[in-house]
């Protein structure tokens, strides 16, 4: 009897068990739903039923934006990979290797250069997959990186923010990086062209107090978090309950931080209405027609809402 349940039994299970992925399902974190992966992954990863945005990787995010999917991939410096020899539980050269492993990313930002809608731009993408999106000296130097390529290409900047911070494991190197990613901006605006800031959930710390902040025209998906300090830090510091939907896009949209919510299945005709209206460039299907007139910033937002989208590449 025990060579029957010992020895037979597990053989028959083993052959008759099938694998099964471990993200075959996803819990929709808003309403506590089991969603097909699939199904979430054809639909943006947006959450069918309750619109809930989950994160979505550096690559995915490129392909959405960018025309029949392609795009190049922007060579980025090196940089030291741990310059203060840091060790906490864990050393941080470990901490890079498996998040390196875990995403298949070099760092935690990655930028491409391709077509959105005909029309040549530079996108940056920060995955939160790789150690937080954190800001080091390798996620400061891509983001510098892709603004002087928008100045080589004369074409616009668009950054999708997603990011707990400074990286701790660099200390004062990973602080820097906020006023060398300003400077670049500063650089872009003065070749007067656009930088666009499109914030996703979570966008914090440093870099919302750096790059993430100076765009010509801020964009949120909706229900991001957005902010510097968490709301239990300035709870316990200002000891005041604060507002429902504090640091949200929506509030924040209320109070004149960002200039947009968007729904991520419109993103990309936004992103292409606003690059046309702020490069003063035709629409494909009008490209023979003479340039727009300039517009103010508040009737730039306003048509970029209202316009119909233009057709796909």
């Amino acid at each position: 009897m025990n060579w029957l349940t010992n020895v037979v039994r597990p053989k028959i299970r083993n052959m008759l068990r099938r694998e099964t992925p471990e993200n075959l399902w996803i819990k929709c974190p808003d309403s506590g739903q089991l969603v097909f992966y699939k199904d979430v992954e054809a639909n943006q990863f947006v959450i069918p039923g309750s619109n809930y945005h989950m994160r979505m990787g550096a690559v995915a995010r490129l392909k959405s934006i960018f025309d029949n999917e392609t795009w190049f991939d922007v060579a980025l410096p090196d940089v030291t990979p741990d310059p203060l020899k840091f060790r906490d539980e864990k050393k941080y050269v470990d901490r890079i290797k498996d998040a390196r492993a875990r995403t298949n990313l070099n760092d935690a930002i990655k930028v491409g250069y391709g077509k959105l809608e005909g029309a040549g731009v530079v996108v940056a993408v920060q995955d939160f997959d790789f150690m937080g999106g954190s800001l080091g000296m390798a996620a400061g130097e891509a983001i510098v990186r892709g603004l002087e390529l928008a100045v080589e290409k004369k074409s616009p900047f668009i950054v999708f923010a997603a990011s707990g911070g400074a990286r701790m494991q660099e200390g004062i190197l990973s602080l820097m990086q906020m006023p060398r990613t300003t400077v670049a901006v500063q650089m872009l605006r003065e070749a007067k062209l656009p930088y666009i800031v499109v914030l996703t959930n979570p966008t914090t710390g440093g870099v919302t107090a750096s790059y993430a902040m100076l765009g010509d025209v801020q964009i949120a998906e909706p229900g991001a978090l957005i902010g510097f300090a968490g709301a239990r830090v300035i709870e316990q510091t200002i000891r005041e309950k604060l507002p429902e939907g504090f640091q949200r896009a929506e509030y924040l949209k209320e109070h004149g931080m960002v200039d947009m919510v968007v729904h991520r299945h419109e993103l990309r005709p936004t992103l292409a209405r606003l690059c046309r209206l702020l490069t003063k460039a035709p629409a494909q299907e009008n490209a023979s027609k003479p340039t727009q007139p300039v517009v103010s910033p508040a009737q730039i937002v306003s048509a970029a809402e209202t316009a119909p989208a233009a057709p796909h590449a």
